[in-house]
């Protein structure tokens, strides 16, 4: 007999977080009857980017975990059971079957609380180093997925990166190339690079490209993603213009600026690596020098297969973009290579093999979910 699976999605903070969770929500909702309710913190982007796809949103107390002794450490014990029980509460409310989590500071009391329940946890890390509060989960879940397989943690199955079917399921053919660029106001006979340092920019990354337009123009058509709040001025103070340059803050959506580039400069978050080796593009990476250096890992895969070319944030100078740039774009055997090598690693099912995952879990309860 079929009944309603009802899931709780726990983690937020960042849209590396939030994207993937909402993937796998899509995913679930197209294998059955289901009832989604996910948890966050009202301080994240979650509060935007979960009710904005139509889910339903509760918050918790946000935890962080103090990396040094001070006030926050001793306040720990007592903020983690507070927020459990908030979690608890949630779990009863909705007749939780099963608890998903991403990471973030929202997931460890979420975990914690349906160990508590006898609820079954299934676990979904993006970075190869993972995070604490995936550690924590990982060591009693149901399941263990990762999106790359130098990732450790106990019983994991390397299952990729959910994310949207619109950039999974991207088409690049030259047709659908062309038809994308017009699309965006570019010449869709053109070489066309992409940058792009996320929603909110990468301005070291947006000097390095403008401090070497000129040369870059000689060879291709740039797209350029400033990032919010960084449009790139000119010394008059007016947004900079040059023929063959089109900058915007952002994109909504960015299966069409994929579609459209032939070669991608961007970070190396989680979701960034793994979107392009799904849609299958030649990039050079830039690492966010911060963190734990997990930029760095994430992109380790595509450089050793010969798809990426990594570059340390501070060697990413216009002279460097000046030196060695134009001889990437003048050479399209090059960047054919790179891209097909990027596709090989791309995996574009994940969505569908944790919604999976998640459904096995929730069997273990009692109860059969069709």
């Amino acid at each position: 007999m079929m009944t309603t699976l009802h899931v709780v999605m726990a983690g937020g903070g960042t849209a590396g977080h939030i994207s993937p969770m909402i993937a796998m929500a899509r995913a679930l909702e197209r294998a059955g009857d289901v009832e989604i309710t996910m948890v966050g913190t009202a301080s994240g982007m979650e509060t935007d980017l979960v009710p904005a796809a139509g889910y339903p949103l509760v918050t918790i107390d946000r935890v962080p975990m103090p990396r040094r002794p001070n006030l926050d450490l001793a306040r720990l014990p007592w903020r983690l059971r507070t927020a459990i029980r908030q979690a608890q509460d949630i779990l009863r409310a909705v007749n939780a079957d099963v608890v998903v989590g991403v990471g973030g500071y929202v997931s460890t009391p979420v975990y914690l609380a349906a160990r508590r329940m006898g609820i079954p946890v299934v676990v979904h890390e993006a970075n190869v180093r993972a995070g604490l509060a995936n550690r924590i989960g990982a060591r009693r879940a149901a399941a263990v997925g990762i999106a790359f397989a130098r990732t450790r943690l106990p019983g994991a199955q390397h299952v990729g990166m959910p994310m949207r079917t619109q950039i999974s399921q991207l088409d690049r053919s030259p047709a659908a190339r062309a038809e994308a660029r017009s699309a965006l106001g570019l010449d869709p006979e053109r070489t066309t690079l992409l940058v792009t340092g996320g929603s909110s920019g990468a301005l070291a990354v947006n000097r390095a490209i403008t401090g070497a337009l000129s040369e870059l123009l000689e060879h291709a058509q740039i797209l350029h993603l400033t990032g919010r709040g960084k449009t790139v001025l000119n010394d008059d103070g007016e947004p900079l213009t040059a023929p063959g340059y089109h900058q915007r803050e952002y994109v909504d959506g960015l299966e069409q600026v994929y579609a459209a580039a032939d070669l991608v400069i961007a970070r190396a978050g989680a979701g960034t690596v793994c979107e392009i080796a799904a849609a299958g593009l030649a990039s050079i990476l830039v690492p966010l020098p911060i963190g734990n250096g997990e930029q760095a890992h994430n992109a380790q895969d595509l450089v050793q297969a010969g798809a990426a070319i990594m570059v340390d944030d501070a060697v990413f100078t216009a002279s460097w973009v000046r030196d060695h740039l134009p001889a990437v774009l003048g050479d399209p055997a090059r960047v054919d290579k790179m891209a097909q090598a990027a596709h090989a690693l791309g995996i574009r099912n994940a969505d569908d093999t944790m919604a999976q995952l998640i459904k096995d879990a929730a069997t273990t309860r009692g109860g059969q979910h069709g």
